[in-house]
């Protein structure tokens, strides 16, 4: 296989930000990813809300954190996303 077609696959891996909500378990954090879309009947923007299970291999994110999060292979059974870094921390 050649190198830069593996590269650009990994490339169109999907990457979220959102807020983590949770960080009880061990490497693992819940991310809650907010976004505006239009209702597809009134175009009323409303705020649609979604949580993932993220890999957090040393434990650095904590609850309030902003995060980045990005597509990756099944961990387990709930996990198919792992931390790419903090955005902001929280105070």
């Amino acid at each position: 296989m050649n190198l830069d077609n593996q590269n650009d696959t990994r490339n169109l891996r999907k990457k979220r930000e959102g807020i983590v909500v949770s960080d009880c378990q061990d490497k693992t954090i819940v991310v809650e990813v907010t976004r505006r879309t239009a209702h597809p009947r009134y175009k009323k923007v409303v705020k649609l809300s979604k949580k993932y299970y993220a890999h957090d291999e040393e434990n650095k994110a904590k609850v309030g954190d902003k995060v980045i999060i990005a597509e990756t292979r099944p961990v387990s059974k709930n996990k198919c996303w792992r931390l790419v870094g903090i955005h902001r921390q929280s105070v």
